[in-house]
């Protein structure tokens, strides 16, 4: 003989598979939240030169052309490991100010049909804090993303 569900069945099955998913999306977010507060960034790194290379980052919305961390557009490459890939050792404030400064000073390069990135007509101090910042996105735990390969 087979078994008719009733709508109180029905109601509770719905009920029951809603509080169940709703409680492994509120455990989901919890431990996200846990995972990027205490493990994946340090916050005693974040020094004032970095937060302001952040502000640099955003006043001057690099992230409508850079990925950073994935997030941001895509049509120029992703900053988050930029320094490794420019071979500046991480805590080399230095080098990671030259190799920014040079860089962004050769922009734009003049060559017709190419992608180029304006002149933003930065300071030293502007570029130092920018190098900053994004020498300390480099030292995020990504999971190895990006990948670092040239290929």
């Amino acid at each position: 003989m087979r078994e008719v569900m009733t709508k109180s069945m029905a109601r509770n099955i719905f009920y029951g598979g809603s509080l169940f998913f709703i409680l492994i999306f509120v455990g989901l977010t919890v431990h996200s939240h846990y995972y990027i507060t205490t493990t994946s960034t340090d916050k005693a790194t974040l020094t004032e030169s970095v937060v302001a290379g952040k502000h640099l980052w955003e006043k001057h919305s690099c992230v409508n052309c850079h990925t950073i961390l994935g997030e941001g557009a895509y049509y120029a490459p992703e900053l988050a490991n930029v320094m490794t890939r420019w071979g500046v050792a991480p805590g080399d404030h230095q080098g990671a100010f030259e190799a920014l400064k040079t860089w962004m000073d050769a922009m734009p390069s003049g060559i017709e049909g190419r992608r180029q990135m304006p002149n933003f007509g930065l300071t030293d101090a502007e570029y130092q804090n920018l190098a900053d910042f994004l020498l300390w996105t480099n030292t995020i735990r990504a999971q190895d993303w990006p990948p670092n390969d040239a290929g």
